[in-house]
Formats: C-alpha cells, structure tokens, sequence
C-alpha cells in the first residue's frame, strides 16, 4: 500500500464514527432509515474493516470452474472435458494421477456468495469492464483520451461514489468505493487511469486426504498434520449466539469434507497486503508513468488491466495483480500432498504492458492480455472476445481513415450495442432459411432482412434474436456435448457456439453437418418465434426488445414489508452481454443483472472537458433528491461534466456543505 495507507484509514475510520456518533446522539437526527428497517444499530468502524477481502473474492470464478471441470472430467473423461471447455490458449486438462473427483460440483460453492450480490453465485462473469486509451495523434484535440466502463451487478445504492479530493499533495476526482478511503479510479493534476477486470487464476483448490483415526489430521509430503481450528460466534436476534467451527490446512480454509477428504482452497487474497482497491491511494497521487508503475505494485486484488494517459501525451497499459506460479494449469483441483504449491507469484514487470504502443491505442475488455508463448500459467479462462473485439474495429476504422476521435466519438462507442454474434450468425441464418419452404420462415426473413445487427430497445428483430440465440445455444450444446454433460456444463460461451455453427462437424451433426446445421437454425427460429409470440403477441411489427429487456434497482432490504420504495425501475435497456453497452441478463427472465456502473470520459487535455455517470445517483438516501436522479442519463447514454478546476467547478455547483469538527 501507499506509505500513509495507516493513517489515512485512521481518518477515515474516525470520520465514519463522527458520523454515528451524531446521528446517535440524544435528539439527534438518528440513523438511516435501512438500521430502522433492519433493526439493528452499527457498531463503531476500525480500521482494519476497511482490510475486508470479500468483495474483491467475489470477482473471481476459479473456484467454481474448477469443481465443474472436475465434475465434467469425472463424468465423460479428460479429453473430452476439455474440448467443451472454451479455453484461450488452448490446453489439455491435467487431472492428477489416481485423482478422485467423485462428489464434487460447483453445488459444493452454493453457501459461498460475493458480498455485493444477491444472485446465485456462479462462475459467470458479475465483474465486466471496458476501458482503452487513445494517443493524441488519433484525436481532434491531440491529446490523448482515456475511457472506462466497469460493469458490476445492478444494484441500489451505487456501488461507487464520484468525489472530488483536494488537500495538500492532493488533487483528485473520480470514483470511489463506499467503505473505503480515496479514489479507485479517475484522473488527478497528471494522469488519468482506469480498469478492467484482468481474470487471472488467483485460486487453487487442494482435495486434502484426512486421517481416518482423526478427522483433523490431514497428508502432507511430511506425514499427517492437525488443523487449524479457529471457533467463530454469530449473533442472532432473538435467539442463542450460534459456534461454528472454521478448519484451516496449509492451503486455506476448508470449504467441505466428507470425512475422507476435504475440500480447501487457497487464494491470493490471504496474502498481505492484498486488501482491494487500497492500491489506488499511491495511484492518487501518481505524476508520471514511472510512478504510476511504481504504484502497481501495490495493487495485488483484485487483479486488473489498469490504462493509462497524462497531460503530456503519453498512453499505456498495465496487467496487475498477485499472479501464482504454478507448473500445473490450475483448471482442476489438485492433491493437497505437497506436489502442487506455489513457487512464488509473477514479477509485476512480467505481465502485460504497454507504453505508447504503435497501434495508438490500447483497449481492454476482460479479454486475453497475454501473448503467444507466454511462459505462466495465470489463466485460461477470460470473460469476453466479443467486446473488445468491437472496441478495437471501431478505432481502427476510425485511424484508417484518418478520422480524428472525439470526446462525442468515445461516448457513442462507450453506449454502442452492435451485436458481433448477431452479425455472424445472421448470415447463416439467412443462408438456412433461404433454403427453406416454410412460408412462416420465409415471411421472417423477408421482414428481418435488414437488421443492422444493433440491438436497440425498439428493434423486433432484436427481440427475436435474443431469444433464437438462447434456443439455438441450448440446441448446439445438446448436439456437441455428451448427455452425461449438459446439465453441469449448463450453456457453451457464445464464441464456441459460433465456432460450432461456422464449421460443423459430422462428428457432432451427422453424415450431412451443414444440411443439420441449417435445419437447426431454422427449427430455432420458428420456436423463437413462437415463443415471442406468446410474449408480445401476434403482430410482429408490435414486439420490442426493450419490453422483454428491463432493469430493475432492488435494494438488498426490499425483501422488508414496506421497504420496496427504495427499489427502482423497470426501465427497458437495450444491448446484451456481448455488446460494448454490457447489458447481461440472467437466465430467461431477460432483466438485465450487469452493465456500467459508472462510465468516464477523460480528457488529459482539458480536464473540464472529461464526463462521467454513476447510477443510480449519488446519495445512498431514499429520500434524497440525488437518490436516483442520474438514472434517466444513464439509461438515456448520458453523462454530465465531471469538472476539476476550482472555477469550473463553482461555476457547475449548485450547493455546498461545510463539515466543521
């Protein structure tokens, strides 16, 4: 961490207990209307509650790819496991020698929940992000542009807080994260930055053997060790304090046993220093690329691809994050006997980076960052191509014919919604039902010929396709993977079902793969029709994605009777997971559970120039006015000035609140 990192989380720790205190005290204003609803008081803060690790766990997916690969591998083999899996490089799966994997799944990970999510944990991707920095010699001003959209689960209040800093050695503005001191990410005097999530394997987990003569003795290479127990006390409201009992091996936490065996995993989290977002407060204050360098080696979790620009031109991007070393791939568990640990983690100055690339720019999508060859094994599972690979043509476009970006240009590809499954796909679509006789089909076709493949809130052909992606993904999985695989592999990546349609194999389709794959995806197509049609009704001309795709605010106490008033929405969205406006749904619910939880727009030219939203608004206060009055600019693409010089800002403000001790 920063070198003051202690005394600042003093600070901050007094001001929140400044705070209680007030709202406690006799006749005083009392607390937030959620502890009346929740019926409990806080206690006082310390610092070390700043140091919580879990949200920056729940980012991570190891754990569960991990059970699941180990369930697919006991189910139909190593091989093909690995086939199903999308792998990015390409590897095959390394189960140990005599590994039992019997009674494992992804279930055994059901109690184990992020702390800032209310949906079924899963391995998918809750944590999305876009970001990508442009030298000033592709913009109209000549100075570079910096962008950032980091995608978290909707929720209400926001998840981050936009403030302005000023105190000596301090000038910095942009967003935070409630409970924790400084900014996370924005610009200050100097330079701009911001993240995405960079998905290295940061987890392992060890299948320990225990001692049959005493359930808390487990194998090492060195013979048979005894736990750590460590006994924790939960207070319940109206009844006896609850004892649970916490085991620990060598590797970590216990997480199951049987008896036989038991289940620990180990996670870079438990390292020190490896509290998330604490790394900012030397980034903060960061004047140069050197020092901004130099601040990364701070920031160990969550792992990100941080970019980079400053006011005298330059741009950059930098990997970080406590990355293991490992000999083996990390995909599946592995025997906790001493022969699969750590050897150390990754030098940062190993991962990826780049410093005024000559492509002009650098842009990140949660995508692969590492190169061909690459001699760590940090990770083979990534969250998206799709994104960053839109991201990437649209500013090569623009530098190919010498169109020069603008702060406009950025804000429209941060909201851009063209679906690149859908534009690959249709044309095979189009190609299949060209061949069919059905008049229902050839009367979509004709209607559906000139979708562009953006999916806007308005677009039927939107809607449509949405729902013929889902039955078409299920139908493709039904045809690649083995019975014994579908319920625990769930749904193929939307890049493996493209590959799967773009070259069908016989083993896979039959004698006559093309011919199978086009009768596929015109029985998909008239079921997504039919479906749609029980949605929105018979006219065509009437269906809307928009009225199938909405979000909604909930806030995590609307369960409590009279507490619904602090949710918000439904307000219809447009985009999917795949588009640049991240807009992931969950299931076949259509509500949309991720996207932009703040967007900035950053000009190291002029810093009054730069925008930025964050929703739902900026007050955790139902009552508040600024509750969830940037909501409509946000569901709209918009943004406002986020100014940074004293007179612009005086210029922009419309209140002001002096804080006396």
């Amino acid at each position: 961490y920063a070198h003051d990192t202690k005394e600042i989380l003093q600070a901050f720790t007094d001001g929140i207990n400044a705070f209680i205190a007030e709202r406690k005290r006799p006749n005083g204003p009392g607390l937030p209307v959620e502890f009346r609803i929740a019926g409990f008081e806080p206690e006082n803060w310390k610092p070390e509650d700043c140091l919580n690790r879990m949200a920056a766990f729940s980012m991570t997916g190891n754990a569960f790819r991990e059970l699941q690969h180990a369930q697919l591998v006991a189910a139909i083999g190593a091989e093909k496991a690995g086939e199903l899996l999308n792998l990015d490089p390409v590897v095959a799966l390394d189960p140990a020698p005599n590994a039992d994997f019997s009674g494992l799944s992804a279930r055994l990970l059901t109690g184990l929940v992020g702390s800032d999510t209310r949906i079924e944990f899963s391995g998918k991707a809750l944590a999305e992000s876009n970001n990508w920095t442009i030298s000033g010699k592709l913009t109209e001003s000549g100075k570079p542009l910096l962008a950032n959209d980091p995608h978290r689960v909707i929720a209400v209040p926001s998840l981050r807080y936009i403030i302005h800093l000023v105190a000596p050695g301090w000038d910095v503005i942009g967003a935070g994260e409630p409970g924790l001191p400084g900014v996370a990410l924005g610009h200050n005097q100097n330079i701009a930055w911001g993240f995405t999530i960079f998905g290295l394997d940061q987890q392992d987990l060890y299948i320990e053997e225990l001692n049959p003569s005493n359930p808390l003795q487990y194998k090492t290479a060195s013979g048979w060790e005894t736990m750590k127990v460590q006994k924790e006390t939960f207070a319940v409201r109206g009844e006896a304090n609850v004892v649970r009992e916490l085991k620990f091996t060598s590797h970590g936490p216990l997480l199951w046993e049987d008896g036989k065996r038991a289940l620990a995993i180990r996670w870079v989290g438990a390292e020190p220093g490896t509290a998330g977002y604490l790394g900012s407060l030397a980034v903060d204050r960061a004047r140069n690329w050197r020092e901004f360098e130099a601040a990364m080696k701070g920031w160990k979790v969550p792992s990100e691809n941080i970019v980079y620009a400053d006011r005298e031109g330059n741009i950059g991007e930098h990997s970080i994050g406590l990355a293991p070393i490992r000999k083996w791939t990390g995909l599946l568990p592995v025997p906790g006997n001493g022969r699969f640990e750590w050897t150390g983690f990754v030098p940062i100055d190993q991962l990826p980076h780049f410093f005024n690339p000559p492509e002009g720019f650098v842009a990140t999508a949660n995508n692969r960052m590492t190169p061909e060859g690459y001699p760590y094994k940090v990770g083979f599972q990534w969250y998206s191509v799709y994104r960053v690979k839109r991201i990437k043509e649209v500013l090569e476009q623009a530098k190919t014919s010498g169109k020069k970006l603008t702060i406009a240009d950025v804000q429209k590809l941060q909201t851009d919604v063209l679906s690149i499954p859908a534009r690959e796909l249709i044309g095979l679509l189009r190609h299949a039902a060209g061949n069919s006789a059905d008049p229902a089909v050839q009367l979509l076709l004709s209607w559906d010929a000139n979708w562009d493949a953006n999916v806007t809130r308005e677009s039927a052909a939107a809607a449509l396709f949405e729902l013929w992606m889902q039955d078409v993904s299920a139908a493709v999985l039904r045809k690649v993977a083995p019975e014994g695989a579908r319920e625990i592999l769930d749904e193929l990546a939307p890049n493996q079902v493209v590959g799967y349609l773009s070259h069908p194999s016989s083993s896979a389709f039959g004698a006559n793969p093309e011919h199978a794959r086009d009768q596929l995806l015109v029985d998909c197509l008239k079921s997504a029709t039919e479906r749609l049609t029980k949605l929105q009704g018979s006219d065509a001309q009437k269906w809307s994605w928009g009225k199938l795709h909405m979000v909604r605010f909930r806030h995590p106490l609307d369960r409590y009777e009279g507490a619904s008033f602090m949710d918000l929405g439904p307000v219809e969205r447009p985009g999917d997971a795949e588009t640049v406006n991240s807009t992931g749904y969950s299931g076949k619910s259509f509500e949309q559970v991720e996207g932009a939880s703040y967007r900035e727009i950053l000009d190291p030219g002029d810093w009054d120039k730069s925008l930025a939203i964050n929703v739902p608004g900026q007050s955790g206060q139902p009552g508040s006015a600024h509750y969830s009055d940037l909501l409509p600019l946000w569901a709209e693409g918009q943004y406002f000035p986020l100014v940074y010089t004293r007179e612009a800002v005086e210029k922009e403000a419309t209140d002001k609140l002096t804080l006396e001790p």
